[in-house]
């Protein structure tokens, strides 16, 4: 069994179950692989994670045996398909502990699933008889943050500039921290929606919402979780986020690649307008107008990604044998790790919490002044596969004052010797560039 040290002043809880890791690893056909003539070392769980054997079986069999659209036909694999499809939808919602299973809108990503909630103030802005809640205009605000991805800032960038709104966002602390001090100020009477991350996909911060919450809610606002970085590697339990919409995606929780939730409560997903027009979110259509499905069928038009549908239930299953605390708490002990194993890498700066409290296996870093992709290239020579880049949060690196970072992230199959590759792989850099 592979085990993880556990660092010096970690807390341990003998309540919480642990795995297998080797087992767990060898669920995962990729780890077998050589990258460069070396083992792979995968440290971009971050950008995608892999997929365990039982979720590529079960997306091959839909395929081979119960391949059919969904809520359209009587015939045998038609109900068939249409019952898979509907029983991940349920699968999700138990995953996330959605009050009722329509709450669960089924999307393409997390970056759709934004887009559905921005649109739906945009379109709502353009009716009078619309819900007072999604209409937005001059005087109004978004509130947004600084650590956002681009997904959960440039949609909200365009709704302002469509409907004349003002954007405003929290700042981050040196520490990678949300900075909450000018709340009052930031969140107040004006504010339509606050949209913040729940977890930062490049300073791995968690974020502690309830203050924020609460004053959402004191001001009449709404409140939008992205939980893309969350939902794949601790419980998320959308009752105690108190929050009004949650999105994350399939493929970094070891589901398949074009599958996407939108969570949002019943009320709301009811009051707002469709944002795509065609088959399957319709009621009634006649020449002269048409009338609109409950959600979520309202937010699904057209033909859905009904095998990553199903393909997506069976990573909830996965990830549910092994339980998200069990994996949640094997992260904290291989982020500990590695911050004190990188921290004895000379010239090497860590972007985000130094210490593991209150931050995910998230770690963004520059080495020197050797540029990130260098970095890169370098470890991908000895088969370590991190990230390069600005990650699609191009407002962290400036906030940082340098042009990208590299970044290693883990998951429920990484392990300590991967960790140790990679110091060793950057010690290699540091050769190389001396």
């Amino acid at each position: 069994m592979t085990s993880i040290a556990i660092p010096s002043g970690m807390p341990q809880y003998d309540d919480v179950p642990r795995y297998d890791v080797a087992a767990v690893r060898a669920d995962f056909p990729i780890l077998d692989r050589e990258v460069n003539g070396h083992p792979l070392v995968y440290l971009d769980s971050a950008n995608t994670s892999h997929k365990p054997r039982q979720v590529l079986d079960v997306l091959r069999e839909h395929y081979e045996r119960h391949n059919a659209n969904v809520s359209r036909s009587v015939h045998t694999l038609g109900t068939e398909a249409t019952e898979a499809y509907e029983g991940a939808r349920a699968k999700v919602a138990a995953f996330i502990n959605a009050p009722s299973v329509d709450e669960v809108v089924f999307t393409k990503n997390s970056t759709e699933a934004i887009n559905i909630v921005a649109y739906a103030f945009s379109n709502a802005s353009l009716r009078p008889d619309a819900d007072p809640r999604f209409r937005l205009g001059p005087g109004d605000e978004v509130v947004i943050s600084e650590m956002e991805h681009h997904s959960n800032i440039v949609p909200w960038q365009l709704l302002c500039e469509r409907t004349g709104a003002t954007l405003r966002w929290f700042p981050v602390t040196d520490q990678g921290r949300l900075d909450e001090s000018g709340l009052e100020d930031l969140v107040t009477e004006r504010t339509k929606i606050v949209s913040l991350v729940h977890m930062s996909n490049i300073l791995g911060t968690v974020n502690a919402t309830s203050r924020i919450t609460a004053r959402v809610r004191e001001v009449g606002a709404l409140l939008l979780l992205d939980c893309s970085q969350s939902v794949p590697h601790m419980p998320v339990d959308v009752v105690d986020h108190d929050a009004d919409f949650i999105v994350f995606t399939g493929h970094k929780m070891c589901g398949p690649t074009g599958i996407g939730v939108l969570w949002g409560r019943s009320e709301l997903l009811a009051a707002m307008p469709p944002v795509l027009g065609g088959g399957s979110m319709i009621e009634t259509v006649a020449m002269s107008g048409s009338t609109f499905a409950a959600p979520p069928a309202r937010f699904e038009a057209g033909t859905p990604p009904i095998a990553e549908a199903v393909a997506l239930g069976a990573a909830v299953d996965y990830l549910s044998g092994i339980g998200m605390r069990a994996i949640q708490w094997h992260e904290k002990q291989l982020t500990a790790y590695a911050l004190d194993a990188l921290a004895t890498v000379p010239g090497l700066r860590i972007f985000g919490p130094t210490v593991p409290v209150g931050r995910g296996g998230t770690i963004s870093f520059a080495l020197g002044d050797i540029h990130p992709h260098d970095v890169g290239q370098v470890l991908d020579s000895l088969g370590v596969q991190v990230r390069v880049g600005h990650h699609c949060a191009r407002p962290v690196c400036t906030r940082f004052g340098v042009p990208a970072t590299t970044r290693a992230s883990f998951y429920l199959y990484t392990t300590t010797e991967e960790i140790d590759a990679l110091v060793a792989g950057l010690e290699q850099v540091r050769k190389v560039f001396d």
